[in-house]
């Protein structure tokens, strides 16, 4: 069972830990159509030590096969079984609630429209098809009229569901509208909110360990908000990475049902041991790094610093000795540094 404040250590490889490791795409494997520096060979390692990869998305917009397809050509070998996204979620939803066949508007692509077709239900286009559900998934082609047909459907008393909330899609320009603001958009003019059924919702993750057939699963993410508290909700270990939405000064400040169990910098986090933090008096130690209850950070060791390390004391501190929200500082050379390296300085 996830422990919500402390990181852990890990004496062994987190891919010989889990038997499956449930990984954001997004920010993780990829971001737009490139592959994460380093993704595809810490992946490769970790299916070498027997750990099963299922890829599971909050982004609605491509069904699994063409998600798969762009897996493999990155260096990822995936077939379209070993991807379940949001738009499956939000299918399965309904489908428990409407009856076989039931209309539902789509707001979204292809990804949705395969989704609700293999839960026995019709994806309808217009609100004059009389739908009575309306399903919202991410879409860069979403426009006026969509909306619009949205609106008015909703407005009539359709179920609204949408696959996720996340307010922004990482891209390689920086972060952009996700399918949470479109969200909004709707919320604003009908003055009624939706369901949501993505990350950090259970459903997301029960049909993600269903399709999986994970019995120890990790999930691995870049955002707080959605992998990491949907890890939390359902008492599931988590591996954040900082190569996606999150950086240094949103973990340190995160509640404790946002915090993860291991932290790395990317993926190849998954193919190594990890040290936690020891709390030592009034402070937390780890590698020659010490951060104290004021979240005063201090090398105190020998070679070369690990800013890692540095974030993880810097952690324990905050989460644990009750210096969330203060500002990190330094009076030494390297610990400046670090601060540097990590945006914290």
């Amino acid at each position: 069972m996830h422990s919500a404040s402390p990181l852990r250590s890990s004496d062994s490889p987190l891919s010989q830990q889990y038997d499956v490791a449930l990984l954001d795409l997004d920010g993780v494997v990829y971001i737009g159509a490139d592959a994460v520096r380093g993704a595809p060979e810490a992946l490769t390692a970790a299916r070498g030590d027997g750990m099963r990869l299922a890829f599971v998305t909050n982004n609605a917009a491509r069904p699994p096969a063409a998600v798969a397809a762009h897996l493999t050509r990155l260096g990822v070998p995936a077939e379209p079984g070993d991807v379940i996204n949001s738009a499956q979620a939000a299918a399965h939803y309904l489908a428990d609630r409407l009856a076989p066949g039931a209309k539902v508007l789509v707001l979204g692509t292809t990804g949705l429209i395969e989704a609700l077709r293999e839960r026995g239900l019709s994806p309808v286009h217009s609100a004059d098809d009389e739908p009575v559900a309306v399903v919202q998934g991410y879409s860069p082609q979403t426009d006026w009229q969509l909306l619009a047909e949205g609106a008015v459907a909703i407005g009539r008393g359709a179920l609204w569901v949408a696959t996720n909330l996340d307010p922004t899609v990482p891209s390689p320009r920086g972060p952009l509208p996700g399918n949470g603001s479109l969200v909004a958009a709707l919320r604003h003019a009908t003055g009624k909110a939706p369901i949501s059924t993505g990350k950090p919702d259970p459903t997301m993750h029960r049909e993600s360990v269903d399709r999986s057939g994970a019995r120890q699963p990790l999930v691995v993410g870049d955002r707080l908000d959605t992998d990491i508290e949907g890890a939390d909700a359902v008492g599931c270990d988590s591996l954040l990475v900082l190569t996606g939405v999150t950086g240094p000064a949103e973990l340190l400040a995160a509640p404790a049902n946002m915090r993860p169990t291991y932290l790395a910098a990317d993926l190849g986090g998954l193919i190594v041991s990890h040290t936690a933090p020891k709390l030592s008096g009034d402070a937390a130690e780890l590698a020659g790094w010490r951060a104290d209850g004021e979240l005063r950070l201090a090398w105190q060791g020998e070679g070369r610093p690990d800013p890692l390390a540095a974030l993880r004391v810097l952690c324990a501190a905050s989460w644990q000795l009750g210096a969330s929200g203060r500002r990190p500082t330094s009076a030494d050379a390297e610990s400046r540094q670090a601060l540097d390296g990590l945006g914290l300085g």
